[in-house]
């Protein structure tokens, strides 16, 4: 299984927000997209559908941009890949029609579905904030 490319990106900007979170300044799509290498036209697109799914709110004017609606700590990331591939978190029904071989099939589908869900549902936006923060600070070691 791939995370897509969608999802990917969304996570991206919503890490990006949550790295300036602690500011409470909004930050604009050009500053996401530059800092996080995602096609502006794309990033306004995911943005939108991030805001309908009530995770960030956009600020008008020359101070303008996006802010996140809630903390970093409080976000799965199986809300927002679910809010941006529009899946419901629940199992679907198995068809009466299913044959015996599409049912086998289809049960492993859901178990692998399942367990990837619950590793989405444990780690935050903070997560990501915090695994990136530890990346960053092994970056900036030298060796000698």
């Amino acid at each position: 299984m791939e995370l897509s490319c969608k999802s990917e990106y969304a996570l991206l900007a919503l890490l990006e927000l949550s790295l300036h979170y602690s500011k409470g300044e909004p930050l604009r799509i050009c500053q996401i997209a530059v800092a996080q290498n995602i096609p502006d036209r794309y990033l306004e697109q995911l943005l939108a559908t991030l805001r309908r799914g009530g995770f960030v709110k956009s600020q008008r004017g020359a101070k303008g941009g996006y802010l996140l609606t809630r903390e970093p700590w409080k976000v799965t990331l199986l809300d927002v890949v679910s809010c941006i591939e529009g899946f419901d978190a629940k199992a679907k029904a198995v068809r009466s029609s299913q044959t015996t071989e599409s049912a086998v099939v289809n049960d492993v589908w859901q178990e692998t579905r399942l367990a990837a869900e619950s590793v989405l549902e444990g780690h935050t936006l903070q997560d990501l904030v915090d695994k990136r923060n530890a990346r960053h600070q092994v970056d900036l070691m030298y060796y000698i």
